[in-house]
């Protein structure tokens, strides 16, 4: 099991102070939630915001583009530091160029899909991605309740791929008491960011996540 602790939670006025303490709990990946103001109600961070976070960890970046025409976008976030870039489904007129385009540009190619959007989006994309994220609230705003339906909708994704080598992930109201589930379902990356970040040990969080999510295959 990974574990993605989103910065959306964090402190922004002590950013790298924030990461430091979580890269504590020696979490797999950092994730990082852009937002362009129209495909999501909300407005984040830019790719100056990547590059200085990209100096300040050792961590792989997880970021997720929550924008409008990503492909756009694609090279400068992969240039600013992006490990791993994710665009919506619901926002790509050709997925699979974007994905290709991710790939060439040195980035793994996610695929987020909103709670709504049925796991078929991915049929014919599912050689040209590495990761899915399935989206357990309404994206745009960290701290929403968790959707229950995600769970069904995880083993959907997961059946779906089969014996493909990618990863499936959860974003979105994943704390303690659903990580379990979430891993029996078939997710290997949790995304998680009140749970981390608004806790006064985020260390302990992400250990926390961790273990909960394992106790299932104990």
């Amino acid at each position: 099991m990974k574990i993605s602790p989103s910065i959306l939670s964090a402190d922004f006025a002590a950013l790298g102070d924030a990461i430091s303490r979580v890269e504590a709990g020696a979490p797999e990946w950092l994730h990082v939630d852009v937002m362009d103001g129209h495909f999501v109600p909300n407005l984040t961070i830019g790719p100056p915001v990547i590059e200085a976070i990209k100096k300040r960890t050792r961590l792989p970046l997880d970021v997720h583009l929550m924008i409008e025409e990503p492909e756009r976008w694609v090279e400068t976030y992969a240039q600013a530091g992006a490990n791993l870039i994710t665009v919506h489904a619901e926002a790509c007129v050709h997925l699979q160029r974007v994905l290709t385009q991710i790939r060439e540009a040195g980035a793994q190619a996610g695929v987020a899909l909103n709670p709504s959007t049925s796991p078929g989006a991915l049929e014919f994309v599912l050689d040209s991605l590495d990761l899915v994220l399935v989206m357990s609230v309404n994206p745009g705003f960290g701290g929403q309740k968790f959707i229950a339906t995600t769970y069904e909708k995880v083993r959907q994704v997961k059946a779906l791929l089969g014996a493909k080598p990618a990863e499936v992930s959860v974003d979105g109201g994943v704390n303690d008491k659903n990580a379990g589930a979430l891993a029996a379902a078939g997710a290997t990356v949790l995304v998680a960011g009140s749970a981390v970040f608004a806790t006064p040990d985020p260390a302990a969080a992400v250990r926390s996540l961790r273990r909960h999510a394992s106790e299932v295959f104990k």
